[in-house]
């Protein structure tokens, strides 16, 4: 069994713990850091291996979406699961981070409800298996079409 390590980014102290609750429950997942800012998320990037981040979308300073192009400029694909009320189907913050390279998207208020989902796709992220469903092509082809 190959641990994934997961970087939690979340400026709301109430949903990292919470988080790391539902993440930790499986034995496949481990935490390898909690962040509340990009910033903070940029340095334990520097400090530790990560084989998956989940990314609020709304946060102080930078948001989540510029922070996963951040990313992307750095040259660093470490897959990133969007994970904000605002990610939810149809919502334009979910078609923009599917766009700018995300594995997934998750609405955080479900993560205790539907824990199983969310473990599902941040394993998927990490071996790489996620997939952007055709519903949610549509609605890229749609965002770029309008651009």
């Amino acid at each position: 069994m190959r641990l994934v390590r997961v970087l939690v980014v979340d400026d709301s102290v109430t949903m990292r713990a919470m988080l790391r609750q539902v993440l930790e429950s499986d034995p496949e997942i481990r935490i390898a850091g909690l962040a509340a800012s990009a910033d903070e998320a940029d340095r334990m990037l520097d400090e530790h291996l990560v084989d998956v981040i989940t990314l609020d979308v709304e946060m102080p300073g930078r948001s989540g979406l510029d922070y996963l192009q951040d990313l992307r400029r750095k040259g660093r694909y470490t897959p990133v699961i969007m994970l904000s009320a605002r990610t939810g189907r149809g919502e334009d913050a979910r078609t923009q981070a599917l766009m700018e390279g995300a594995a997934g998207c998750f609405n955080k208020a479900n993560a205790m409800r539907e824990s199983g989902r969310l473990l599902k796709l941040v394993k998927d992220a990490a071996h790489r298996e996620a997939r952007i469903d055709r519903e949610d092509l549509q609605a890229i082809e749609a965002m770029k079409a309008a651009e």
